[in-house]
């Protein structure tokens, strides 16, 4: 018992039991482990796309939409400080990619620089602007005063850079809103994102959720506008032709152009109902609250539009001062369509529209047909490996096939404890993990053979087998390791589930060798004490 220290034992038996406890909720239905107390473990390994069916979307920001949208911004910053400066220019428009405009006097160019620098000093280009290398736009100013304002390479990489990281935020609150359990969502290429959602049997609702940028403006109706006007082309300054979002009312509405409210400032939506029909009940920030208490505190008896994506969804009448930050949203909605509001509502706005360039979706019988090959390809490697161990080694073989099960058990409830996605190369790993199970094994056996042709007492062998194989054991195993964490690291989708099965697998197979069967072996010899090895 000197060579069987009593917290290996306590250690082992520990592992090994929680092992067992965590892989046990995988052989039931999640309705079922719902039922039971909390208590209870419920954490199951979690089925990736491939294994469970579900919906694949490959999206692609716009990037014309949010170039164009970029210019807009940068026209009427421009207005804003030249106007003040008393800089005289005209024709100023947005033209493909360029923004444009001439000066009235050629004169005031130097001075038409320094304003424009003021527009962002850091990013705009010129002796007023930020580094060469560094700037957000290019400014050509020519001869007879004409401006030529254009994105820059390091611009346009950073405005597309900086949409795609936002739209990835966006589209993961909104897809974990659905309730699916791992999803992936990653970058792919300059302006891609790849969205798989394992389980979700309808993608025309995660289209849905992802074809809306969502961007909630609040603007005041001009009342004394004409709507057969401005469809004429007759519009006021400062205002714009909106169209319904709907057939209930007019079909196109007068707003001002300015915008009252964003819906940055929400912090919650929800569905709720009024006079029995579903509607979005909406809450504010603190400025938010503020500002639209101030809004219909000014404005009563006026029409307050609510835009969503270009389309009024309500205009209705402020008849008193609102002041605890909060309203609702009537639009003729189902339940359904509220609650997808209400979750683009929270999830906040796309900074640009996502188109879907490719979709799949894969079948549960296609899946089930993979567990299940799965299941039969693990099996007959556990049984042929133990088989073989068995014919080859009698009782150690029996011992190294006792710490197989056990490591098979370990590697089950690690990824059940981590809620780890298993997908079918996940799959491929704990194969090829058992078959390597037991090389550590063979080794530290091997030794304890060779120990005993060199005459060594039983116990002496044994316990120079396991010490001596120690090295070799570990050195293999940290090699495999070290080869899973960088596929991990470099990896995506399956290979990542690859990486961690085989990764947990390593660990695993290392506990087992050096601790579970060194306890196995040790226990036997003390209640046995034979005059042999049968090895």
């Amino acid at each position: 018992m000197a060579y069987l220290a009593p917290w290996r034992i306590v250690v082992v038996v520990g592992a090994v039991l929680i092992g067992i406890l965590a892989s046990l909720p995988n052989l039931f239905e999640r309705t079922t482990l719902d039922r039971l107390p909390d208590w209870v473990p419920k954490r199951q390994i979690v089925l990736g796309l491939d294994l469970q069916g579900g919906s694949h979307l490959l999206l692609e920001v716009d990037v014309e939409t949010l170039v164009r949208e970029r210019l807009e911004n940068l026209l009427s910053d421009i207005r804003r400080v030249l106007r003040p400066a008393r800089i005289g220019y005209r024709g100023l428009a947005v033209r493909g990619d360029e923004v444009t405009f001439t000066l009235v006097d050629p004169a005031q160019r130097d001075l038409a620089l320094e304003k424009l620098g003021e527009i962002n000093p850091q990013l705009v280009a010129g002796p007023f602007g930020g580094p060469t290398g560094r700037r957000e736009f290019d400014i050509t100013v020519r001869d007879d005063g004409r401006v030529v304002i254009r994105l820059s390479d390091h611009g346009y990489e950073m405005l597309v850079d900086s949409a795609v990281s936002q739209s990835l935020e966006v589209v993961r609150r909104r897809i974990d809103e659905l309730g699916t359990r791992e999803p992936t969502i990653q970058r792919q290429g300059e302006n891609r994102i790849l969205v798989q959602v394992p389980g979700e049997r309808d993608p025309e609702r995660i289209k849905r959720l992802l074809g809306r940028t969502a961007r909630l403006t609040f603007h005041l109706v001009d009342m004394e506008a004409s709507v057969q006007e401005a469809l004429a082309g007759r519009l006021p300054p400062g205002d714009m032709l909106v169209p319904a979002a709907d057939d209930r009312g007019p079909s196109h509405y007068v707003l001002k152009r300015r915008v009252e409210l964003s819906g940055e400032h929400l912090v919650d939506a929800r569905v709720s109902f009024q006079n029995g029909q579903p509607v979005v009940a909406f809450r504010f920030d603190s400025v938010g609250a503020r500002r639209f208490a101030e809004i219909t505190r000014e404005n009563v008896g006026r029409l307050f539009a609510i835009v969503l994506d270009g389309k009024v969804i309500s205009a209705p009448r402020i008849r008193e001062p609102i002041l605890g930050g909060s309203g609702i949203i009537e639009g003729g909605f189902t339940v359904e369509t509220a609650n997808e509001l209400a979750i683009l509502l929270r999830a906040g706005a796309l900074p640009a529209p996502l188109e879907v360039v490719e979709e799949r979706s894969v079948g549960p019988e296609l899946g089930a047909d993979s567990v299940r090959a799965g299941k039969i390809a693990s099996l007959l490697a556990l049984v042929l490996v133990a088989l073989f161990m068995l014919a080859y080694y009698g009782l150690f073989g029996l011992f190294a096939d006792l710490a197989l099960v056990a490591n098979l058990f370990l590697i089950v409830g690690a990824l059940s404890l981590l809620e780890a996605t298993l997908t079918l190369p996940g799959i491929a790993g704990i194969v090829l993990t058992i078959g390597m199970a037991v090389d550590s094994n063979v080794l530290i056996f091997e030794r304890i053979r060779e120990e005993m042709r060199r005459g060594r007492p039983p116990l002496s062998a044994i316990d120079t087998g396991f010490r001596e194989a120690l090295r070799a054991v570990v050195d293999a195993n940290l090699t495999t390791l070290i080869a899973a964490l960088v596929l991990f690291q470099f990896g995506t989708g399956p290979v990542k589930g690859f990486a961690v099965t085989l990764s947990i697998g390593v660990l695993t197979t290392m506990f087992t060798a050096i601790m579970l069967t060194r306890v196995v072996v040790f226990g036997w010899y003390t209640r046995a004490r034979p005059a042999t090895i049968p090895l």
